[in-house]
């Protein structure tokens, strides 16, 4: 099964919610009352589905919109609108970098940075890996498993030991092998905010004092089937420190989606990879546009959009065109 049929199979209970909410004929305020309650009711949150309301109603308004199915693509190009990833939000990918990989137990933040690794390696890069968490049990153990699977090189210490002292090694294997990526598992829970602040930052602090040509980013992995919680671990994460963008995981049967909109749309931070499954291949870069048809299912004929607008303008050229005679 190829990955889009992966998500959409995922995104399947939201897609059809969706679905009916646009089977109904007519645009009234039962049709934006089921509208909000159902984009709210997939995890996109309050905030953002009053921007897609609001927006959505102007557009109504304007095109002189009577049927509910006209709305479809007037609805995805406001989420996508909220989504955009650029071509440079990958950059780092290629170059001397370090990535740090942040997030709360049980997200799939060590199954991620497996995947990514062996990725990378498949495109011809050298990647390293640091297991720099070194407070759970068996997170070492977990993540040789992964790197074994991946083909790339572990640098890791014994449990208990300093996270700085792990990325001090790390980063001096990166420099001595001439690695492309390296990435770094770190604690997902300590006792409170300031540990994780003061652990975090003196790990940079290492980077910064013995690799400072590396670019360093910071991506935080969340459980997409956690929706509300995992837009609050990001806002609390990114209290601690900055973040440069998001892998959501476990979008494949439990998760609901929209969360993946609301994140972006809140915290303008931008997802960057998204997990569909445990397999290697499972975890692939985000497009927004992929993203939407999955949430929409089959919904989003452009070009009955673009007549409708075109149509719209003609009308509006004709009543200029009067107005001047």
């Amino acid at each position: 099964m190829g990955f889009f049929q992966k998500l959409k199979d995922g995104l399947k209970k939201t897609s059809d919610s969706i679905a009916n909410v646009f089977a109904v004929n007519e645009i009234d305020d039962d049709f934006y009352d089921d509208l909000e309650e159902t984009l709210i009711s997939a995890d996109m949150g309050f905030e953002t589905t009053e921007k897609v309301i609001d927006d959505l109603k102007d557009k109504v308004e304007e095109l002189h919109l009577k049927k509910a199915e006209e709305c479809k693509e007037l609805v995805m190009n406001s989420l996508r609108n909220q989504m955009e990833v650029t071509d440079r939000a990958y950059g780092f990918e290629d170059a001397h970098t370090v990535v740090f990989v942040i997030g709360v137990n049980g997200v799939g933040k060590t199954t991620s940075i497996g995947k990514l690794a062996a990725q990378y390696k498949n495109r011809g890069k050298k990647v390293l890996v640091a297991a720099a968490d070194t407070f759970r049990a068996g997170a070492i153990a977990q993540l040789k498993t992964w790197t074994d699977r991946a083909g790339v090189d572990l640098i890791s210490q014994g449990e208990g030991s300093d996270p700085s002292a792990v990325v001090y090694d790390a980063v001096s294997a990166a420099k001595a092998r001439k690695a492309d990526l390296l990435l770094v598992d770190t604690a997902g829970r300590l006792h409170n905010k300031k540990n994780l602040m003061d652990e975090l930052a003196k790990m940079r602090r290492v980077i910064e004092r013995e690799y400072p040509e590396a670019y360093v980013e910071t991506l935080i992995v969340l459980d997409g089937s956690t929706g509300q919680n995992a837009l609050e671990q990001a806002r609390q994460f990114s209290t601690v420190t900055e973040i440069n963008g998001i892998i959501i995981t476990k979008l494949d049967g439990t998760a609901k989606g929209g969360i993946a909109v609301a994140i972006q749309s809140e915290l303008s931070v931008p997802v960057k990879y998204i997990g569909v499954g445990e397999k290697i291949d499972d975890l692939q870069r985000f497009d927004p546009d992929e993203y939407i048809q999955a949430l929409f299912s089959d919904f989003g004929n452009e070009t009955d959009l673009e007549i409708l607008m075109r149509s719209q303008e003609e009308e509006e050229e004709e009543e200029e065109s009067e107005d001047q005679e």
